[in-house]
């Protein structure tokens, strides 16, 4: 896979999650603490999540070839680190490690993080040609 390609891939996943989840913070926030409560939908989450992170991994394990190149490895890598604690660490553990970030308390400045990132892979991907 390309960098333009993966880049346009991830970028338009986050775009489109973190809008909905601006549109809808209570919903949002809903969703999450009840993800973080089901020991089993966290599991079954973390091996999906491991599968994106493996396959961006596996494909697209670039740390030279300019920004782009190195931020979708990055997010590979992010990915996969995810998927392993989603699957390996405890519930109880993983619910305290959400709890400490303050996700409600922090709410939409995780998200503006999260939209530079996801307009920057978007627009750098499609802009780079495959």
């Amino acid at each position: 896979m390309t960098t333009a390609f993966v880049a346009r891939l991830i970028g338009l996943w986050i775009v489109l999650a973190v809008a909905g989840m601006l549109f809808d913070r209570p919903g949002a926030l809903a969703v999450i603490d009840h993800l973080f409560a089901d020991a089993a939908l966290l599991w079954v989450t973390g091996v999906f999540t491991l599968l994106v992170g493996i396959a961006i991994v596996l494909t697209h394990n670039r740390w030279s070839g300019g920004p782009l190149a190195v931020l979708v490895t990055i997010c590979g890598w992010l990915t996969l680190v995810k998927g392993v604690t989603f699957v390996w660490l405890p519930a109880p553990a993983q619910r305290a490690w959400f709890s400490a970030l303050h996700v409600d308390q922090y709410y939409y400045m995780y998200l503006a993080f999260a939209l530079l990132v996801g307009v920057y892979l978007t627009y750098a991907g499609f802009r780079q040609r495959s």
